[in-house]
């Protein structure tokens, strides 16, 4: 799964897109699995996600989650794909 947030804070908007990596620290910090996304995200969710995708982009953030969201105005999901899309199969035809 690969979302792409976009996140507005006090002073700018940008959009990040997570990453296998964020997902696991998300779902170590949380003690939730993955598949539990399906059924609700919750703000610090995204936030926490957010965050971890900044880093791992080279966006500077501030060290400390708590000081990244106190920065936050909104956060939202514009994009969410699977990780590995399954593509059709090929036919005859093609």
């Amino acid at each position: 799964m690969q979302l792409t947030l976009k996140v507005t804070t006090d002073q700018t908007t940008y959009e990040v897109k997570t990453n296998l990596y964020v997902i696991i620290a998300w779902e170590r910090k949380f003690k939730q699995k993955a598949s539990n996304l399906a059924t609700g995200v919750g703000l610090e969710d995204l936030a926490f996600m957010a965050f971890e995708s900044c880093k791992v982009h080279g966006i500077t953030v501030p060290a400390i989650f708590d000081d990244y969201v106190k920065k936050l105005v909104a956060i939202e999901v514009i994009s969410d794909e699977p990780t590995n899309p399954i593509e059709e199969a090929p036919t005859h035809d093609h």
